[in-house]
């Protein structure tokens, strides 16, 4: 499986709010496929993630939602439940979501400084196209984890992220072009910190600095230096180790 590209443009969606569930509207009208459980399901989750990403776990309201699927409250209860099921279910579908267009398993057949260059480029894209995850991910740390942590899908969708991250850093440790001693939990933390509080923090941060945060070119720039920090900090005091890495790790080096 090829890794995605990542030298396009970063650019942050206009107004993400509500488009994709405009298009589902529009597709089941379409199709006529009112009685489709399956784009029901999907109807209202897309609608919730703009509801509770707009208002919160608490503001959010159930009948707002119904009104953006064009259905009634019933239907939502008998797909979820309750709300707090229909939150949690909107909260796996974004991890869900993240950690496939990281693409880390595409990731582990590349050299390891541009494996991990661009699993740090792809994290920061994902971020920047899902402006949504940003704000459910705040609101979820408000209420302490608490709903995340009934879940039974999210924190085994990492356990192959850890193994990509730890077979690129053994690569490039035994290639001699990352330093020893890292934890793919910390490196990973950094990473994704690195991105989730500038764009979390765009508005408040462009004021203060007189700055457009959001604009592509700046954008472009962010992910470049947190691309720079990262692979800065891993081949910092690299030491070569004998090897069976193919080419020559100085040049691969260099050229990252």
């Amino acid at each position: 499986m090829a890794a995605r590209r990542t030298d396009k443009a970063v650019q942050l969606p206009d107004d993400p709010a509500g488009k994709a569930t405009a298009q589902l509207r529009r597709r089941r009208q379409r199709r006529g496929d009112r009685r489709d459980p399956a784009l029901s399901r999907q109807l209202i989750l897309s609608a919730a993630q703009d509801e509770f990403a707009a208002y919160g776990l608490n503001g959010a309201r159930i009948d707002r939602i119904a009104k953006r699927v064009g259905a009634s409250k019933n239907l939502i209860y008998h797909y979820f439940g309750s709300k707090d099921r229909l939150y949690l279910n909107v909260l796996e579908g974004i991890y869900r979501q993240m950690r496939e267009d990281q693409d880390d398993l595409a990731l582990q057949e590349l050299p390891p400084v541009e494996g991990m260059r661009r699993l740090v480029a792809n994290t920061f894209d994902h971020f920047v196209r899902s402006p949504a995850l940003i704000r459910l991910m705040s609101i979820e740390n408000i209420h302490f984890a608490r709903h995340l942590k009934k879940s039974t899908s999210v924190k085994p969708l990492y356990a192959p992220l850890l193994r990509t991250i730890g077979s690129l850093l053994a690569k490039g440790q035994d290639a001699g072009v990352f330093r020893k001693n890292v934890d793919s939990i910390d490196l990973y933390i950094s990473m994704s910190g690195l991105a989730y509080f500038y764009l979390s923090n765009r508005h408040s941060l462009s004021w203060i600095f007189d700055q457009p945060l959001d604009q592509p070119k700046r954008l472009e720039q962010r992910r470049a230096h947190i691309v720079e920090v990262i692979l800065g900090y891993l081949q910092h005091d690299a030491v070569a180790q004998p090897s069976r890495y193919r080419g020559n790790p100085t040049q691969t080096a260099r050229r990252a």
